[in-house]
């Protein structure tokens, strides 16, 4: 796991679309195709801002996955995770191999879980872009995470502090708005992928930083899980990475 400590969110995310940019091509140019996940959330918005301008990636070659979405979320919400990687990502690039979204909405969130889960077993990763969340979850694994199902995508209940989080991050308007259940990728597909770029900023993230990091690997902080990988770049701005040992 390689560190890596910016002075601002911005010089952050540029640095972290610029070594997932590097992953895409290299996989394109050993491949002929790149597989990658994207995640959503604030934590995103200065790495995609700057990945959808990597003019050296020749987006008709990638595939792109969806980490998870709210059960129960129309694609037109202001929160859905759908309607932000298309606005943010997918209608800024001129055209992808493929797009697998997650749809909480089809009333049959199992069925969804299976459908998006058989078509990610096809497709090795080649690059994820994620964050860490406050409570320390990776995707919608809140702690205590399930660090042992082998399926790729799982329906997870989610804690008041990630609820709160979404609250915060002024996606819904009250707390009661922020739905209690989601799809989400499982903490061993993540894993899975060749190379994990992890982008976290902000002081509210500092905890969770700190225990995943410098803590045990534990599923009451899920994100310590990335300990364990052999390629995972962690992009981090000052106040994100306040709390670390020098």
């Amino acid at each position: 796991m390689e560190k890596l400590i910016y002075k601002t969110k911005q010089e952050m995310g540029a640095a972290a679309a610029v070594a997932a940019s590097w992953a895409i091509i290299k996989a394109i140019e050993e491949h002929d195709r790149a597989n990658i996940i994207l995640a959503t959330g604030a934590s995103q918005f200065e790495m995609l801002k700057n990945l959808v301008q990597a003019e050296s990636v020749d987006w008709l070659k990638v595939t792109m996955f969806h980490l998870d979405e709210y059960i129960d979320m129309a694609e037109d919400h202001p929160a859905s995770f759908r309607k932000f990687l298309k606005e943010r990502f997918v209608e800024k690039v001129p055209g992808l191999k493929a797009v697998h979204f997650v749809a909480g909405d089809t009333g049959n969130p199992q069925e969804e879980c299976e459908r998006v889960g058989s078509l990610i077993s096809k497709h090795p990763i080649d690059a994820a872009m994620i964050g860490i969340g406050e409570n320390g979850h990776l995707a919608f694994n809140d702690p205590p995470a399930d660090f042992e199902t082998e399926e790729p995508y799982l329906v997870v209940d989610l804690d008041e502090k990630c609820r709160k989080q979404q609250l915060g991050e002024g996606w819904f308007e009250t707390l009661d708005d922020v739905p209690r259940q989601a799809i989400s990728m499982s903490i061993r597909q993540i894993m899975k992928s060749k190379c994990l770029i992890v982008t976290v900023p902000d002081q509210r993230k500092a905890e969770a930083v700190k225990n995943a990091l410098e803590g045990e690997v534990t599923p009451m902080c899920p994100a310590s899980i990335l300990q364990q990988h052999g390629n995972c770049k962690i992009f981090l701005d000052t106040e994100a990475a306040s709390l670390l040992n020098p």
